[in-house]
């Protein structure tokens, strides 16, 4: 039987061309995705080792990854070769970078009750939902002259940044653990909560609007 199109035997395909076919920004992506991870990993070793440092870490890594998550769109866009992609690597990277690693210092400071981890799953399901909406409604998405969109429908995953912020500056003010600001609210038996922890909810809720429209810089 003859072949179907352009297709290649599968003999002649080259060992790692997904990886040879990336551009520079999507190496610049990667990158966002590697801060992200080893945050994870030092809020894990925290809990592990109890040394502080290794929360000043996981707090570290987020931000380089916002310098690597702005440095890709300007990259593809200054060398115009932008790709479907890059576009699911960014979302991918933004996922861990601004989603998972907040939650995972959320718990690692404190908020690890089971109504805090449901709350925390909430979080990170809906940078999931905002990043899916994004990536299915982007292409319909008003654009300037430069192919930039205009607007984002609800906050952007990376204003988790600011909930960091405000955990770093307890952090600071050794104000984690047993003291979280707020304490610790029991309903029932076995069913306690961490106040603090409703910032979460409050973030991820704005992530998922549809009414609220923030302009893209």
């Amino acid at each position: 039987m003859g072949s179907k199109g352009n297709s290649k035997p599968e003999s002649n395909l080259k060992h790692f061309s997904l990886v040879r076919n990336f551009y520079i920004a999507d190496v610049i992506t990667l990158m966002n995705g590697v801060c992200g991870v080893q945050s994870v990993f030092a809020s894990m070793r925290y809990l592990a080792s109890n040394d502080i440092g290794d929360l000043y870490k996981a707090m570290l890594f987020m931000p380089f990854g916002l310098f690597f998550d702005f440095m890709d769109g300007r990259v593809a866009r200054w060398r115009k070769n932008s790709s479907l992609l890059g576009q699911e690597l960014d979302s991918l990277a933004d996922l861990i970078s601004f989603g998972l690693a907040p939650s995972a210092l959320a718990y690692a400071i404190g908020m690890r009750t089971y109504l805090d981890t449901v709350v925390l799953t909430y979080f990170v399901c809906c940078g999931i939902a905002r990043l899916a909406r994004f990536n299915a409604t982007v292409a319909m998405a008003p654009k300037d002259a430069t192919g930039k969109v205009g607007h984002f429908e609800g906050t952007p995953i990376p204003t988790s940044l600011s909930l960091v912020a405000l955990l770093a500056y307890f952090v600071l003010q050794d104000r984690y653990m047993e003291t979280l600001p707020g304490q610790l609210i029991t309903f029932a038996n076995g069913w306690d909560l961490h106040p603090l922890v409703l910032i979460y909810a409050v973030s991820g809720t704005l992530m998922i609007s549809k009414t609220l429209r923030i302009p893209k810089p």
